[in-house]
């Protein structure tokens, strides 16, 4: 049994991890390629991410996609290559946004250089992407353009925030639906369609995407509680005293207080209050990993990668659809 991809995926057959191995290497290279330019300085920025690492998760999805019909079809790293891109541009921009010093490890754009290039670095790498995509075809044009619309509907619905009256919970949903299933489900939807997939699995593996995206990102949000830092790749409870309303804390502001449990009280004081402060942001962490909202958001977590895992079963078994599963076995693993 060999590993490929993020989290430790394995692939059991051995022809799928050589092809897949491949297509990985085959999008790294692209992708170096993709994000040169002309300008020094912009190859710099533009590869500053890039060479920081990542899971990519998305082009993986594509690649595994891709292998329901012709896997060496030519557009399929093409394919993977935009999806990667779109993620990285997107990457830049949230930093942006979030004032985040440090991305992957290593300084954020911003942090390095400042707000505008790490803006205008975003926005080279919409560009290349798009240049790519514009050799897919129509089709493929079209369904990342409506990918991107959610997604940057999610951004807006993330920076504006609940309306009175909404749930929440049912908002944060819909804002993670936006900003990372809708870019995770298209990267399975263009590796299906552009390996010549018929409608009926193409329809399957896109919503799969979207479920098991969702799965993950909600994923990450309990790692940020529950973990020791190795698996999430940052500093336990970043989230938490950044004071950035993830599932596990929206949970918990969801259910009723419980007067007689002191801990629920304290808990609640100090997620109302700064949590800059190392010894209260530690007390939170520490309430908040024994609070029963954590495994209500794990419960959340598991509902959505068991929905993914079910729509697999419309496909008839092969070793991609073995890869898939084991997609949904991680998320498992990740949230222990």
């Amino acid at each position: 049994m060999t590993v490929v991809g993020p989290l430790g995926l394995s692939m059991q057959d051995q022809a799928l991890d050589a092809d897949v191995r491949d297509g990985m290497a085959a999008v790294e290279e692209a992708l170096a390629e993709a994000t040169k330019s002309d300008v020094p300085f912009i190859t710099v920025a533009a590869q500053h991410l890039l060479e920081a690492g990542g899971k990519r998760f998305r082009p993986l999805l594509t690649l595994l996609a891709a292998q329901f019909g012709d896997p060496g079809a030519p557009g399929v790293v093409p394919a993977a290559v935009v999806v990667e891109l779109t993620h990285l541009a997107t990457l830049y921009h949230d930093d942006v946004m979030d004032e985040a010093p440090v991305r992957r490890g290593a300084p954020s754009a911003n942090a390095r250089w400042d707000n505008s290039v790490a803006i205008l670095t975003g926005d080279f790498l919409f560009s290349r992407a798009s240049r790519i995509l514009a050799d897919l075809g129509p089709d493929a044009v079209r369904v990342q353009a409506e990918a991107f619309e959610r997604l940057v509907t999610g951004q807006i619905l993330e920076t504006a925030g609940p309306r009175p009256g909404d749930d929440p919970v049912r908002h944060y949903l819909d804002v993670l639906s936006g900003k990372t299933g809708a870019l995770i489900a298209v990267s399975a939807r263009l590796g299906a369609m552009l390996a010549g997939v018929d409608e009926r699995t193409v329809e399957v593996l896109t919503e799969y995407g979207e479920r098991i995206g969702i799965a993950f990102q909600l994923a990450d949000d309990v790692l940020d509680i529950a973990s020791d830092g190795h698996e999430s790749g940052k500093t336990p409870g970043t989230d938490l005293r950044e004071g950035v309303p993830t599932l596990p804390v929206l949970l918990l502001r969801a259910m009723p207080v419980n007067p007689a449990d002191r801990d629920d009280v304290r808990l609640r004081e100090l997620l109302d209050g700064d949590l800059c402060d190392d010894t209260r942001h530690a007390e939170a962490l520490r309430l908040l990993r024994a609070h029963p909202a954590l495994e209500r958001a794990r419960e959340e977590t598991m509902r959505y990668a068991d929905e993914a895992r079910d729509l697999l079963e419309q496909l008839p078994p092969s070793p991609s659809r073995t890869a898939l599963e084991g997609l949904c076995d991680a998320v498992a693993v990740r949230t222990m």
